[in-house]
Parts: structure tokens; sequence; C-alpha cells
């Protein structure tokens, strides 16, 4: 399609070095060990400024030499706005793993709390707990923390990363006794020592399993106390499933899955706008690359201008010819200089927004600020277009084509999130079971009672904390306990309206995809129509150029055998002009067809040799055939 202009390159000699590797941009993990790993911040690399070192082997005396590959190559390694699609799949990866950890999506916060406190029954003021008795003075330390609800549709999934936390409190308590029966004391002092650890666990079921232990450590100042100091320690084991909302495996992981699916989607438009930046940068090129022909073709017209009216001027002295005749002549070379200004200011217009797409830095960058840009590939327009039957265009578009399977993709992804909001309507309904075993040990004191007796703590009780938790193991005091909890919104609106609005933009994307299935036939007979026509009218405006010249140099002829009159010499120039000026359009409405075609068939990237591993990285390997100054 395209051919090289070999008088650039016989101006230069050598080979183009491969430009020097940017750097990373994806965040690093931590090669800590992996006990600490899972708390250390991945780092991110700071954005990338910098042009890579291609754009400054490519310039040459004043001059950006560009073969169209090294403009694509420029592109992928400096353009911004393919800089950041590059971050979409990278961010579509870590949106997965956050996915795969389970619980609320961003934005929905939670709450929390700590206490200390005896077990129940442990000491004055566990008894008077497990009696009901209040002092009115809370014997607790608490920290909680509140947020505002924030909904999110659907069952949320259960947080599928293991959760460990353990919790300490050390309390010294003074409480004074308004009832002086049970604790003989009217200031009871009490040190507490409680250690809680509790391990949590989602299962992608809809349940969750719990692990809680708890030691309590009392020593107080009650000389009722028969056991003081003492320990209670208790080893629980929960698990809870949801029966109706919030069960099943495909309702808890359908974030996963479709966050699966987006890395994929991401991929896809990280492909397609690989895809508009080759095709926007091929643009650019070949409009500067038809612009320097125009410009050449305008400064041939003002050569010839000036010719003219330097034969005319001659003409008149010597009497052959009128005056305005002279007139005449001046009048086309003024034209021809105003055409060539305006061409110049085009070409210097189009060669800023080339510059600006092919550096990171855009007009700012130093290299780039006064430097011209020399395209040295021109449009070639083939005799022939050898394109397949339409039907097999459209079936390779509709394979080919990122954005349509990114379509494809977030129509599925839509069905997939169908699921929570569709089992968001059922009531909820989950059963607990709890397993737990406590123990109880302690250094026994002798108590004498008000009728003159004494009494001691059981002997089986005695004992310091491994006495306490063999009592745990050997399951000597367990307790079991099954819960049921249903809630039933009544008229559950909420839920009703939320599956009715996700099945009708569901709807709505399947009809936009099916109408964009039927725009793939519709641009690509558009577009294969219009590569046909642009061939044709080059070829038809090429021999128009052909024979202006022809007629051009037949008046030239003329004019200086005596036989033709200047404004005929005129008129012609101004057809070549106009010819020559038709010519490079038809060329350029060829390259646009063409290159818009390749886009609607997804083969831009094929037919222009682009790697997406290494657009992907920002890095092309492809050495420059320019030849290099020695």
């Amino acid at each position: 399609m395209f051919a090289r202009n070999t008088l650039w390159v016989s101006l230069l000699c050598g080979a183009v070095p491969l430009a020097a590797q940017l750097p990373e941009f994806e965040p690093a993990r931590s090669s800590l060990p992996f006990i600490v790993r899972p708390y250390k911040a991945a780092s991110v690399p700071p954005i990338r400024t910098e042009n890579s070192s291609r754009l400054g082997d490519l310039i040459r005396s004043g001059n950006l030499y560009l073969t169209v590959q090294d403009a694509i190559a420029l592109a992928l390694e400096n353009n911004l706005q393919l800089e950041v699609a590059r971050y979409g799949p990278v961010l579509a990866q870590w949106q997965l793993e956050r996915s795969k950890a389970g619980g609320a999506l961003p934005g929905v916060p939670s709450g929390a709390s700590q206490f200390g406190s005896v077990a129940n029954g442990q000491g004055v003021a566990g008894s008077q707990a497990a009696a009901g008795v209040t002092t009115g003075f809370a014997g607790v330390a608490t920290a909680t923390t509140g947020n505002a609800t924030i909904s999110e549709i659907g069952p949320i999934a259960q947080t599928f990363d293991p959760t460990i936390q353990q919790t300490s409190v050390f309390g010294h308590q003074t409480t004074p006794q308004p009832n002086v029966v049970q604790s003989v004391t009217p200031v009871l002092i009490s040190n507490t020592h409680v250690y809680t650890g509790v391990y949590q666990q989602g299962l992608a079921t809809g349940g969750s399993v719990g692990v809680n232990y708890k030691d309590s450590y009392l020593s107080e100042n009650a000389p009722t106390d028969v056991l003081n100091p003492s320990s209670a320690p208790t080893l629980s084991i929960t698990l809870q499933q949801n029966l109706l909302r919030g069960f099943g495996i495909a309702v808890n992981t359908r974030t996963i899955e479709v966050s699966r699916l987006n890395v994929k989607a991401a991929d896809l438009n990280f492909q397609t706008q690989l895809v508009n930046t080759v095709g926007s940068v091929l643009n650019l090129y070949y409009l500067l690359a038809a612009d320097y022909d125009d410009l050449k073709s305008k400064q041939e017209a003002v050569n010839t201008a000036e010719r003219l009216v330097e034969n005319n001027r001659i003409q008149e002295r010597l009497g052959s010819i009128a005056p305005l005749d002279v007139v005449n002549a001046e009048a086309q070379l003024a034209s021809a200089e105003n055409d060539l200004v305006v061409s110049w200011s085009g070409l210097q217009q189009q060669e800023l927004q080339l510059k600006n797409f092919i550096s990171r830095k855009g007009l700012a960058a130093r290299e780039l600020a006064r430097v011209r840009v020399v395209p040295l590939d021109r449009i070639e327009v083939p005799d022939h277009d050898d394109l397949p039957p339409l039907a097999q265009m459209v079936q390779d578009a509709l394979a080919k084509r990122a954005d349509i399977a990114s379509e494809r993709l977030g129509v599925t992804s839509s069905e997939l999130s169908l699921l929570g909001t569709r089992n968001g309507i059922l009531p909820s309904l989950q059963v607990a079971a709890t397993e737990s075993a406590a123990g109880l040990a302690g250094f026994p004191r002798v108590v004498k009672t008000r009728n003159g007796g004494v009494q001691t703590a059981d002997p089986y009780f005695t004992g310091g904390i491994g006495d306490a938790l063999g009592e745990v193991l050997r399951r000597n005091f367990p307790t079991n306990r099954i819960s049921t909890n249903f809630a039933a919104p009544l008229r559950n609106r909420q839920a009703q309206a939320d599956y009715a609005i996700d099945q009708l933009q569901l709807r709505q994307s399947q009809i936009t995809t099916e109408k964009d299935l039927n725009r793939v036939l519709v641009d690509v007979s558009n577009y294969s129509v219009a590569v046909r026509q642009a061939r044709a009218r080059y070829q038809a405006a090429s021999r128009n150029r052909i024979l202006q010249q022809e007629l051009f140099d037949a008046e030239q002829k003329r004019f200086a055998a005596g036989i033709s009159t200047p404004y005929n010499v005129i008129v012609q120039q101004r057809d070549l002009v106009a010819a020559n000026a038709a010519e490079i359009a038809a060329k350029v409405a060829y390259s646009n067809a063409r290159i818009a075609l390749d886009q609607t068939l997804g083969a831009t990237l094929e037919a222009n040799h682009v790697s997406i591993d290494e657009a992907v990285r920002g890095q092309v390997s492809r050495k420059s055939t320019i030849p290099t100054q020695p």
C-alpha cells in the first residue's frame, strides 16, 4: 500500500540502535517472608514522563526522519492516551484479587468493638452478672466505632480471606458494693486479664465458620471467693449457613466471576485503544506525507509562475505581448504564492499534531521544539484491491474485533450479576450451630461462714491455666446450641424493583449488542465500497493530472513558438495545480478508507505488525530501518 521514498534514505547511513528500556509501571509486590508479606503495601512506580530514546535516535541535523513503522513504534512507546489505557488491565487484576477476598464492595463499612470482662459466674462481679444483679458501674472497658449504612444490591458475599483477631485487656477495677452480703467488703478491688482469640472464615456456600477462644484471669480482694486467683478459659466453634437469601456458590462467587470477565474485558479494551492509536498515528502520518506532496506541488506552481512572469516581461519589452499579459502572470504568481503559504501553514499544523501524538511531553519536549518531521513513506494506491467476499469480511470482523468481544463480555457480566439481585428477593433464613467447652481452675482458699463453719473450693478446680485448659479439651463442661433466624420484609418492593431494573438494563445491553453486531455488516459494506471508490477516484485523478501536465507542457511549447497567448498558459497552469491537488486528495481519501476498513475488520494490528505484548509494556523491540549517520 505504501512506498518508500528512497531519496531521504540515500542521505543517511548506518542503523538506529534499539530504544532503551522504559521503567516498569506495574505495582511491585513485597519480597518479604510470607508471614509479613500480606501487610506490606505494594510499591507503585511513579508515572513515566520521559520519552523513549528511540525519539532522540531518529533526529538528525534538526530533522526527525520517520518511516510509518517508526511513527507507530513512537506512538506505542510515548502516546499518553495509550499509557492511560495501559493501566486498565493492571487495575482489573487487582480488582479480581479483591473480589477473591470476598466481603462487601468498596464503600460498605463495618463496625468493630473490643471489650474486657470476667467470665460469667467468675468472682463476685461474674456471680452478680450471672444472677442478674447490676451495681450501676459498668466494669467493662469498651471502644466502638459506627458508620453510616451503605447498601449493596443483592446478598453480600462472605469474607473468604481467613481473619485472625487477638485482644488482650488488662484491668484494675475498684467498685463500691451497696450490698456486702456476697463480697463481705464495702469496696471490691479486682485485677483482670482477658485474652481473646478469634478465627473467622467465610464459605462460598453462603456460610461461615468461627473459632473463639477466651481466657479470663481474675484476682480480687473478696474474702468469700474460694478460688482466688482463678482462670476461666472457653473454646467454641460456630457454624452458620444461609438457607435462602445468600445461599449457593454461584451467588456468593458472582463477584469473582464478574471480575474475571472484567480482566478479559480490560485486555480487550486496551486492544481497542491500541487499534485506535495505531489508526490515528497512521492518519496523522499520511496526512503529513500528503501535505509534503502538496507543498512540493505548490512550490512547483510558484516556480512555474515566476518563470512565466519573467518570460512575459521579456516579451513585453520586445513588444510581442501587451502589458496586461504581464499583470495576469503576476496575479497568477501572487495566487500561487498564497497557495504555497496556505499549504506550508497546513503542513506545520499537521506536524504539530503528529509531534504531540508521539511524545509523552507533547510540544514541551525539548528535542521536538525546533525539529522538522520528515515522513519517508508515501501513500501508494494499488491497481486492484483483493478484498475477500463481504460475508467473509463480516465473519472476520465479528471474530477479531476487540470492541465486539468486550461488548459480549459485558452482557455475560450483567447476567452473572443478575444472580445476586434475583437471590436478594428471597427472605433471609440462617441456621447456626455452636459447640463450646468451658474450664475453671484457681488457687483454693478456706472461707469461714457466718455459722462458724468453713467453706473451700472443690478440689477438682484446684490448679492453674493448664488444668483449666485440660477441662476444655476434655469437654468436661460442654454447651451445645442451635439457632435459626428468619426475616422477611413485607411487600419486598426494594428487592423486586432492583431485580426488575437489572433485568431491564440487561435487555437494553442485549439489544445494544445486537444493534452493534448488525452495524458491523453496514460498516464493512460502507468501508469496502469507500476503498473501491477511493481507488477509482485516485485512478481518475491520476490520469487527469497526467493529461493536464501534457496539456500544460504543450501549451508552453506553443507559447514559446508564438502560437499561443500567456492567458492560455495561465489557464493550463491553474488546471494543472487543481489536478495535482485532486490527486493528492484522492490519495488521502484512499488511505483513510483503507485504514478505516482495517479497523472495521479488526486487522489493524496484524496489517501493521504490531505486537500486543510490546504495546502493553510500552517497549517496541523492532529496530528502525532508517540508517544512522556515521
